[in-house]
């Protein structure tokens, strides 16, 4: 399965340059040319990774686009494309998962997408057990006073001795012991079958 990418850019020639080089590469490109429409993307499609472009039609353009996709279900990895990185990490900022500064060399681009989706899938997946493992944890810790409510009306079981292999070799050994020692004619068992 193709992983989808929705690549957002106000700048067509940038726009057309970086689908190309994602489609090469194996990634599924829908483009938009604004926040607008990349929001309607958001709201009709899945994407595995939401790349926008910082300043477009307004220069909160691109924080729009990147809480659009933190608000929806399928929980995309997002990256914010800027041609003027700040002091500091304006990633942070915006909620954006990375920072990719244009233009960029084609394989720095790809080495940082890939690895960008791998961190973002093991996050959800971790999330997704420790979900899990609530919500068992709650459902086993329901059953357990269950159990122990209702245990309480029951008489207490009698406990059972374990005989151990040992212990049972010498009941055997002193029982075949025993026999052997016992002459035949006091045994009045033998005697009565013998008459």
């Amino acid at each position: 399965m193709k992983r989808r990418i929705l690549l957002v850019d106000d700048e067509v020639a940038i726009l057309l340059t970086l689908q190309a080089v994602l489609e090469i590469n194996g990634f599924e490109v829908e483009t938009a040319a604004s926040a607008r429409e990349a929001k309607m993307k958001l709201r009709a499609n899945q994407y595995h990774m939401v790349i926008t472009d910082m300043r477009m039609e307004s220069d909160s353009a691109g924080h729009e686009v990147v809480l659009a996709a933190r608000k929806s279900a399928y929980n995309p990895a997002v990256a914010m494309l800027t041609a003027f990185p700040m002091p500091g990490s304006e990633g942070e900022e915006h909620d954006a998962d990375e920072v990719l500064v244009k233009p960029m060399n084609t394989n720095d681009l790809l080495v940082q997408i890939e690895a960008l989706l791998v961190t973002h899938e093991d996050k959800k997946r971790l999330g997704q057990e420790r979900n899990l493992q609530f919500f068992a944890g709650v459902g086993s810790k329901k059953s357990t006073t269950t159990k122990k409510a209702s245990g309480a009306a029951k008489a207490p079981a009698a406990k059972k001795v374990p005989v151990t292999r040992s212990a049972a070799r010498k009941k055997t050994a002193k029982n075949v012991g025993a026999r052997a020692k016992t002459p035949v004619g006091k045994n009045p068992g033998k005697l009565a079958r013998a008459r």
